[in-house]
């Protein structure tokens, strides 16, 4: 009974339990600052968890609050969306505006992206089914293996007239439990089976001419063929432990239903799918005149009915794109989100301006998120018996070089870390191992050693930091 509730207590909290306030706390795990960015995303967040609250004629009209972040490079603006979509275990896409042209140019178009975006949601929903009848396929391609392990004993002259002797069942059965305590024990996995291979592929699609581009045809073409050869088995001789994962497949296959798994998976990305729009920035203007600025108003033209809300033919099916989240975010450097046209600037209510980072930003950003850089490198080192501590003297030392590069060149927020603390490492990750000291404490004077140098050399840092 106090296992049980101990259990209780350490299971994390679900979604549907967590406000606003929460959900920007467990954020505050990943990424440093940025709390009216943070706020908005959680207030979207939970209004989608009210809106699965309403009845069905009220939630039909509850349209989701699509935001725009606006900030420069390296401040947090994708990983906010990326740990928004983990925490809430929806379909999360990241896709990049300038991917995208007008229809009859040559590129994606741009319902691609929600094409994905199912495709992504398929995966995540087959692999949770895949965990569901985990057990019983494990089962199932046991009791396989011991068929085949007992057809080979049965080929052997002397097990063959062991077994048949007198036909009896309980001496067949005994040498099953005793195979069976082999294979669990590892002593049968180097012993040679025979086994039919095929080759196995995703449902074939027989509306391939229904898809609304090339894309869509592609996906479907590939599909026909890929089932033309499926029926086309070949005999091979594998190990044991091979083969049983060759039939774990097959069993993992044959308990999951993929008809089941697509409808969930679409309904799944209407009701909670996440697309991240990336460099939207770079499509924003509406110059007039000949060249390559005149596909940015066409690319914005095209992406409005997606965000605004269509139907999408996928190769599951017809998807709704009513009531997918779009975050969009862009620097807005040279263009301001008022060159967005104005049917999608009212399809983006919120917007958010994303703070630059100081120097103690930076030092925040080294010590406390729960995957901090420095954490990282410590245990990937330690996979080699080194220990590897930072003093506190040497953090803030990073983060004053990190905050002086970005200054004198372009700035590219907290990515400047990855570079510096790379640079700063170098020695100790190339010998690792062999190194003969293996507690390394990196100091101030260490730092400013091996990137001071090559911070104070505007020239030099251009290139190398």
């Amino acid at each position: 009974m106090q296992e049980n509730l101990k259990n209780r207590k350490s299971k994390k909290r679900g979604l549907d339990e967590m406000s606003p306030r929460e959900i920007v706390e467990e954020l505050d795990r990943y990424v440093i600052g940025q709390k009216a960015a943070k706020k908005s995303v959680a207030i979207a967040l939970r209004n989608r968890i009210r809106r699965q609250k309403l009845d069905e004629e009220m939630a039909e009209e509850v349209a989701p609050k699509n935001i725009i972040m606006i900030g420069p490079t390296g401040v947090g603006k994708t990983e906010i969306a990326r740990r928004l979509a983990r925490l809430a275990n929806s379909p999360f896409l990241k896709v990049e505006a300038t991917k995208f042209t007008e229809i009859g140019y040559v590129g994606r178009d741009v319902e691609s992206m929600v094409r994905d975006l199912v495709e992504i949601a398929v995966d995540m929903v087959r692999m949770a089914k895949i965990a569901e009848i985990e057990e019983k396929a494990e089962q199932n391609a046991e009791e396989r293996l011991l068929d085949m392990l007992l057809a080979t004993m049965q080929n052997v002259p002397g097990e063959q007239s062991r077994l048949q002797d007198g036909k009896d069942l309980t001496k067949i059965e005994k040498m099953r439990e005793k195979l069976r305590k082999q294979l669990r024990s590892g002593m049968l996995d180097k012993k040679l089976v025979e086994m039919e291979i095929r080759e196995h592929s995703s449902p074939i699609s027989l509306q391939f001419f229904e898809g609304s581009s090339l894309e869509e045809l592609q996906y479907s073409m590939r599909d026909l063929l890929s089932g033309l050869t499926e029926n086309k088995a070949k005999r091979r001789r594998m190990p044991v432990d091979e083969a049983a994962d060759y039939i774990m497949q097959e069993e993992e296959q044959k308990l999951v239903d993929m008809d089941q798994v697509a409808r969930i998976a679409l309904e799944r990305v209407e009701q909670s799918g996440i697309i991240f729009l990336d460099e939207i920035d770079k499509i924003a203007g509406r110059e007039s005149g000949h060249g390559p600025d005149v596909s940015r108003e066409g690319v914005q033209r095209d992406i409005l009915p997606i965000i605004e809300g269509t139907n999408v033919n996928t190769r599951y099916g017809m998807l709704r794109t009513d009531h997918i989240l779009f975050i969009a975010a862009g620097a807005f450097h040279v263009s301001k989100p008022t060159d967005l046209i104005p049917e999608l600037q009212g399809r983006f209510p919120i917007r958010v301006e994303m703070n630059s980072l100081d120097e103690n930003d930076f030092v925040r950003i080294l010590q406390e998120p729960k995957n901090a850089l420095i954490k990282q490198y410590a245990a990937l080192l330690g996979t080699e018996g080194i220990k590897l501590r930072f003093a506190d003297d040497a953090i803030r030392e990073i983060s004053r070089i990190a905050c002086q590069v970005n200054e004198s060149s372009e700035n590219i927020g907290a990515r400047r870390l990855h570079t510096i603390v790379e640079a700063l490492l170098d020695d100790i990750s190339f010998e690792g191992r062999q190194r003969k000291n293996k507690n390394v404490k990196i100091t101030a004077a260490y730092v400013r050693q091996k990137v001071g140098r090559i911070a104070s050399d505007k020239d030099l840092s251009r290139y190398i930091l």
